[in-house]
């Protein structure tokens, strides 16, 4: 049985916080925003800066909660973003992953580390008869180039011929 298919001993503890028990690989998200709110889970009566996501779903069916971003992934979003100002992460891509050398007072626990390198993003790619697919003729019929699409989805050399003849026979 692959580990994405296991149950994690801490999944029992239901924590309101995204956790390493909830990784299983290193995984892209979008933080949205981050707020300083207090701690959700009452132990403790301390606010914590609290970074929300875009995804709704870790996984099919699996709520994404919010991740409480300790003083070493704060950091880590100041040096991505340039900001020291949390109202300035809206909308960064990361990569978050489980660290299992995490110092935690005495103790060296599994924690969760937003990478310091940003995230390779992937383009979708143009597919004909895809609802983009018309949306992409309209946009090279406006703009007479590929720019406007090129920046959400990769366009192959035979897409972007096939899209120019149809434009041309529209005209």
């Amino acid at each position: 049985m692959d580990n994405k298919d296991k149950t994690h001993y801490r999944k029992a503890f239901n924590s309101p916080y995204l956790s390493s028990q909830d990784l299983v690989e290193p995984t892209v998200l979008t933080i949205t925003h981050v707020r300083l709110e207090p701690d959700k889970s009452k132990k403790t009566k301390d606010s914590f800066n609290t970074a929300y996501f875009s995804e709704k779903e870790l996984r099919p069916g699996e709520e994404l909660k919010p991740m409480i971003l300790n003083a070493t992934n704060s950091r880590t979003m100041y040096s991505l973003t340039g900001s020291k100002w949390i109202d300035d992460w809206n909308n960064i891509p990361v990569t978050i992953y489980v660290d299992a050398n995490v110092r935690f007072g005495r103790d060296t626990v599994e924690g969760l580390r937003i990478s310091t390198e940003k995230p390779k993003m992937t383009k979708p790619e143009l597919v004909k008869d895809s609802p983009a697919w018309g949306h992409a003729i309209t946009a090279y019929k406006r703009d007479g180039n590929f720019d406007a699409v090129e920046k959400r989805m990769t366009v192959s050399e035979t897409s972007k011929r096939v899209i120019k003849e149809l434009a041309d026979a529209m005209a």
